[in-house]
């Protein structure tokens, strides 16, 4: 791919209650605006990330990035969504426009307000993004996950002290990352242990299975080679690619992400490389279930035995392969729209050295998993730092 990210900015997550969806997405603009050193004018494209789905009455939200700057009235600007992936959709769509030619620099913001929202609202948000005429039944997205998670464990057996390590992991990553919404370190006994602070929420994930509600945006310069090789700092995406899978959940294995895998294997055919040349992943962690089945679908272990990885600690910052060194959407927080620019701009400055948490050693190769709905929307991205 001939398109490359020069410029990147991203808002604390958490419940930012004197934050609107507008001002976390003016916030973000002019931030990563600022980062790549480029003017306002110099933008020839916007596309906003943005789940919505009635968490807040602001709908249309697409022009909202132009009050970041009056140089950016009469740009093209254009609200992207495709579940919890909307982020990496927005940025697909950033980089075929630099890759048609109809652009030269593309601004990419996601941004999501949600904590404003009752429980009700949000629930009735999210579980939009499944089959609504047969999965609304399990009342949230936690419900749908708890049924993924007994299917595995019936199958394949207990898999709870490895949620519990996935958990662990992950808080423990984001207690370093100044940036995520919950900063603190857990510990897998807390983690894998039923209590008062820590109850069963749906099948067999605990509360320290689930993604938080969140707010937050983050956005990203996308340039083509001409623009990138004149910025003071640039990572080429070496590849993106989109795989959707069928949408109600029994037309699939759910025991399985296969859309997960084949969008791996697309991914990496593409940019002529193997799992093990990253240097680090970021994944789709909605629910630690997630997490363990993605180590499968991206070819760390055969099927069933994805507790392996994070036994043998394949996963943990000074592994084979590092997965959420941000904390993951489990500690560092799920602001829908924003996750997917969230995860990349986690990548690139792990990549440009930029990043203030956890580092990969000597990170050269990153590889990004956002996930829509179930496992229905897939997208992975191959990030490569400049030399």
């Amino acid at each position: 791919m001939d398109a490359y990210l020069i410029g990147w900015s991203h808002t604390a997550f958490g419940k930012l209650t004197e934050d609107t969806l507008e001002s976390l997405l003016v916030r973000a603009v002019k931030e990563a605006v600022a980062s790549a050193k480029v003017d306002f004018g110099a933008i020839d494209e916007i596309f906003v990330g943005n789940f919505g789905a009635g968490f807040v009455p602001q709908g249309f939200p697409a022009s909202l990035a132009l009050q970041a700057d009056p140089a950016l009235q009469f740009k093209p600007a254009t609200r992207v969504e495709n579940a919890c992936a909307t982020g990496s959709a927005a940025i697909l769509q950033g980089i075929r426009a630099i890759e048609s030619g109809a652009a030269r620099v593309v601004l990419v913001v996601g941004a999501e307000k949600m904590t404003s929202a009752s429980a009700e609202e949000v629930n009735r948000g999210l579980i939009s993004a499944s089959y609504v005429a047969a999965e609304a039944g399990a009342g949230s997205f936690a419900g749908l996950f708890g049924q993924i998670a007994n299917n595995y464990f019936q199958r394949f057996g207990d898999q709870s002290d490895a949620l519990a390590r996935i958990a662990a992991k992950n808080h423990r990553n984001g207690a370093a990352n100044p940036l995520a919404h919950m900063q603190k370190d857990l510990g897998y006994e807390f983690c894998r242990t039923v209590s008062d602070k820590n109850p069963l929420v749906a099948g067999p994930l605990r509360r320290t299975d689930c993604s938080m509600v969140s707010d937050g945006a983050a956005a990203l310069l996308i340039a083509c080679p001409d623009i990138a090789r004149q910025a003071e700092k640039s990572v080429r995406i070496r590849s993106l690619v989109q795989v959707n899978d069928f949408l109600p959940m029994n037309r699939r294995d759910m025991t399985r992400l296969e859309g997960c895998s084949k969008a791996w294997r697309m991914a990496l055919d593409r940019a002529g490389l193997q799992l093990m040349d990253l240097s680090f992943v970021e994944t789709h962690d909605c629910f630690t279930i997630a997490e363990l089945m993605e180590y499968e679908a991206m070819g760390l272990a055969n099927p069933g035995e994805g507790a392996r990885v994070v036994l043998d600690g394949v996963t943990e910052p000074g592994g084979r392969l590092p997965v959420n060194l941000s904390g993951g959407l489990k500690a560092k927080g799920h602001p829908i729209g924003a996750t997917g620019v969230s995860m990349h701009v986690m990548a690139a400055m792990q990549l440009a050295g930029e990043y203030p948490g956890v580092k990969a050693r000597d990170p050269r190769i990153g590889g990004v998993f956002n996930m829509g709905g179930s496992g229905v929307a897939n997208y992975v991205s191959i990030l490569e730092r400049e030399s």
